[in-house]
């Protein structure tokens, strides 16, 4: 291929930022690959994406079983108005999540006759049936696959409380096995970490041949330290877009119960509990309901004020493919402690130069090495500051965007060489 303009189809069968970092992905590539010059349509299940004003969005309705407000209502029967409709209602009815199979057939029912219009589909981690069936159309697609959600499914059966709630955790996340039989039938996968690459491999059976690294990023001239903004003693921050075991939100309550029994302290959150979520019960219990604070629905000038405030920034998940909120926080200049889950070790640093480093799931190690950090201002602002230098040597939104540019070429390089002839 030349170095002309792109026509991308982006996909993601939900990409509303503040439920998780594919939104964020989904906002930020489109942007900068229309800042380099491309020119990009966004093609999007509910809840829908904030995309910049360059960028077209086509709104994929579903019947929006698991919104913000009625998460898993039973849709009523005058609702069903397509055939994608009824796969989705009845993939519901089972206790499947149905949101990946159904998006995809739409989005293949939006696509199948467009192939003029777009050189490439760039699906972000749908991996349902009509993905594949708009690569056996003859579509090049490039997939993102960020991790394997097999190891959200993993680690909720390993935290569940009784045998229903396993049997509906194994019920709900069925979708994964479709997610696995259609990785390993993509030939082109971008993720986003070594650690990723390797758990998609061993998960998804997807060849480590197929597979390429393209970190994401985040805008070091937005995730800054704010001038003038004065960090509040025994703050610590937390950013959780989902509450979910995998995110470690209830080992970080634990240490900040064994912390307020030494030191004054609070926690804020920025994100807001599921209505499933165990969360308040635990805020309840360890009696921490005075010093918990969540925070949603702000600006990214708001955050970035939060970061600015806080002594502290945590990420306590159990595993991270790559993790937005260890960028955005080290990008601000707040000193991090994160786990060693997944690939937060990659991503952050070494220990006590970049970053703090402890075990998933250790509450102990948690509120010790919290109890170490916030003793040590100098050490606090030595680690910030290298926190900050790392996310600006290695990783922005263009960054990004150009690597994935260079794979889109590849892609067609490889599909103009190929006996699959031109798309309807």
């Amino acid at each position: 291929m030349n170095d002309s303009a792109l026509r991308l189809a982006l996909l993601t069968y939900r990409g509303k930022p503040t439920v998780g970092g594919q939104g964020v992905y989904v906002r930020h590539l489109a942007k900068a690959l229309v800042d380099l010059g491309h020119h990009v349509e966004v093609f999007a299940g509910q809840p829908y994406p904030e995309v910049d004003d360059r960028v077209p969005l086509h709104k994929l309705s579903s019947l929006d079983t698991y919104n913000d407000y009625y998460p898993a209502r039973k849709p009523r029967f005058f609702e069903y108005k397509s055939v994608y409709d009824v796969m989705e209602a009845a993939s519901f009815a089972t206790g499947n999540f149905p949101e990946p199979m159904a998006f995809s057939w739409r989005a293949y029912g939006a696509l199948r006759n467009r192939g003029r219009e777009f050189d490439l589909i760039h699906d972000n981690q749908t991996l349902g049936w009509g993905i594949l069936a708009l690569q056996r159309a003859g579509w090049p697609i490039l997939e993102t696959i960020h991790h394997p959600i097999s190891v959200d499914r993993r680690l909720e059966l390993e935290h569940a409380t009784s045998l229903w709630d396993k049997v509906g955790k194994r019920r709900w996340y069925a979708f994964t096995k479709m997610q696995s039989q259609v990785a390993r039938r993509m030939p082109h996968v971008l993720t986003v970490s070594e650690s990723s690459k390797g758990d998609i491999h061993r998960d998804y059976e997807v060849p480590l041949e197929n597979m390429h690294v393209v970190p994401v990023g985040v805008d070091p001239d937005i995730f800054k330290p704010v001038p003038g903004v004065q960090r509040v003693p025994g703050r610590i921050l937390c950013t959780t877009s989902s509450d979910v075991t995998l995110k470690g939100l209830k080992y970080l309550l634990e240490a900040m119960a064994k912390l307020r029994t030494e030191r004054n302290v609070e926690l804020v959150i920025i994100g807001k509990p599921r209505n499933e979520s165990r969360t308040p019960q635990l805020i309840e219990q360890y009696g921490l309901k005075d010093i918990v604070t969540f925070v949603h629905g702000v600006s990214d000038q708001r955050i970035v004020e939060l970061y600015s405030e806080c002594a502290l920034a945590v990420v306590p998940s159990l595993y991270e493919g790559f993790s937005l909120p260890a960028v955005e926080a080290m990008s601000s200049g707040v000193p991090l402690l994160a786990t060693t889950g997944g690939a937060l070790p990659e991503v952050a640093g070494i220990h006590n130069e970049t970053c703090f480093l402890v075990p998933p799931g250790d509450a102990e190690a948690l509120a010790s090495m919290m109890h170490t950090v916030l003793d040590q201002p100098e050490l606090r602002a030595r680690v910030g500051a290298a926190g900050r230098q790392r996310v600006v040597d290695n990783w922005s939104w263009k960054h990004t965007a150009v690597r994935t540019v260079e794979h889109y070429r590849a892609v067609l390089d490889e599909h103009a060489a190929s006996p699959r002839g031109r798309r309807a």
